[in-house]
């Protein structure tokens, strides 16, 4: 399973980014999708959650700011930021629970990562 993440990039203070990342390879079934972040310093932590069946879940500080979404006809996640700051810079990894083929057990893979940068 190999995950492709874009989106990342320089906004300003309350600007909006998309971040999206496509699964590919040999998938058999993918159950939750996320994405998760790194700042400088900071352990990687998790920033939104959903399930094969669409139930999310946010960081304390993503909620109402952020959406996760999933398209799973095309193997997608998505992750729309509005109201961006500062604090919200780091690199972000999209990560997906997955089983490769149906004798595999689920396993987490991760994209590359892809920078945000947020300027006040």
């Amino acid at each position: 399973v190999q995950l492709q993440a874009s989106g990342g990039g320089l906004v300003q203070d309350g600007g909006s980014l998309r971040l999206s990342c496509t699964a590919s390879g040999r998938i058999f079934s993918i159950n939750a999708m996320g994405w998760y972040r790194q700042a400088p310093g900071k352990q990687r932590e998790l920033v939104a959650l959903i399930s094969s069946g669409g139930s999310t879940t946010y960081e304390d500080s993503a909620k109402g700011r952020f959406t996760i979404s999933r398209d799973n006809a095309k193997n997608t996640v998505d992750l729309l930021m509005n109201s961006l700051k500062p604090e919200d810079t780091a690199v972000y990894y999209c990560n997906v629970r997955a089983m490769a083929t149906m004798f595999r057990s689920p396993t987490d893979y991760w994209g590359q990562g892809t920078l945000v940068t947020v300027s006040s």
